[in-house]
């Protein structure tokens, strides 16, 4: 997946009413300004409330064919085209506080709206993206894999943040 398919993606979608928030590798680059690796999807970050309208506009770019893994959950699974777009839905909702909610009504976790409150820039296009401390904090809940490694300190680098241990 190239920087035009990710521009053409959120554009589709914005002009459905859906507000993309980039999430994974597609938002550490964004934040860093420029492509730093090859990603094979783009991790989006949608309100629930959305879904249908993502629906349409995916389907309409050709992506819309669930990709089955084990981790699928009603609020987050993996879409594609059959060929090379694959973009990862985390679905949200907002709290009556303003905080957001990700997961199953009993559970999941809640967060502050600020975590997807970062701006950043792919293809030359201005993007809504996770914000850097939060991009990184996500980066840490499972064993890194060499892409997390490099995410990871990047960001830190950049936004002078502290390498997490294991990093």
């Amino acid at each position: 997946m190239d920087a035009s398919d990710v521009v053409g993606l959120v554009t589709e979608l914005d002009g459905r009413g859906v507000d993309v928030c980039l999430s994974g590798g597609w938002a550490v680059d964004a934040l860093l300004g420029e492509q730093t690796r090859e990603h094979s999807d783009l991790d989006v970050w949608i309100r629930a409330e959305k879904l249908h309208e993502a629906f349409l506009g995916l389907a309409h770019r050709g992506v819309d064919r669930i990709f089955p893994w084990a981790g699928d959950r009603p609020w987050n699974f993996v879409l594609h085209d059959g060929g090379r777009l694959r973009v990862d839905l985390h679905l949200y909702e907002v709290r009556a506080d303003g905080d957001l909610h990700y997961g199953s009504a009993l559970g999941g976790e809640t967060f502050a709206a600020a975590a997807l409150g970062g701006k950043g820039v792919v293809g030359g296009v201005a993007v809504r993206c996770e914000d850097a401390e939060w991009a990184v904090r996500w980066h840490t809940g499972y064993p890194a894999r060499d892409k997390d490694r490099h995410d990871v300190a990047r960001l830190c680098e950049r936004f002078g943040i502290a390498l997490p241990a294991g990093f």
